[in-house]
């Protein structure tokens, strides 16, 4: 026979699900729903399965963004430092020497040489010349030869 003094407990272990301090049951999860549950954060701009505003609005606008061509400028200065007299200067040199990055899964780029103190004989191939470059290149001697964008 069961007397008091030969009883067993009967506590068992609860489940803390986040209640805690003086919030009470719920501990500020409201009752029930998705949002009381442990796992029950939908991802952002979820409406409970109604298209999401982002989804019922139109696409509106253009942009050219995927068009717009990256553009490198490179000095004078800066050439004549890594160039001999004479020498060839196009992309694949420039890159070779460190002047210029090479991009690597990037868009296209085109080279532009600006203006600055020069008085070395080159040969310079790029995508776009100011006219200071041209002028400052050609009365060095040198030649300058416009390349298409690759």
């Amino acid at each position: 026979m069961t007397q008091l003094h030969n009883l067993s407990s009967n506590n068992k272990d609860r489940k803390n699900i986040g209640r805690g301090g003086s919030r009470g049951g719920t501990s500020g999860r409201g009752h029930k729903g998705q949002r009381a549950r442990t796992s029950g954060n939908a991802p952002a701009g979820f409406e409970g399965g109604q298209m999401p505003l982002y989804r019922r609005l139109p696409k509106r606008g253009f942009t050219n963004a995927r068009f717009d061509a990256e553009v490198v400028a490179v000095g004078l200065e800066r050439i004549a430092k890594a160039f001999n007299e004479g020498e060839m200067v196009t992309r694949e040199s420039l890159i070779e020497r460190g002047v210029i990055k090479r991009h690597k899964g990037k868009k296209a780029f085109a080279i532009k040489i600006l203006g600055g103190d020069f008085t070395k004989k080159l040969i310079i191939e790029a995508e776009a010349f100011s006219q200071s470059a041209k002028q400052a290149i050609e009365q060095a001697g040198g030649e300058v030869k416009l390349t298409k964008e690759s």
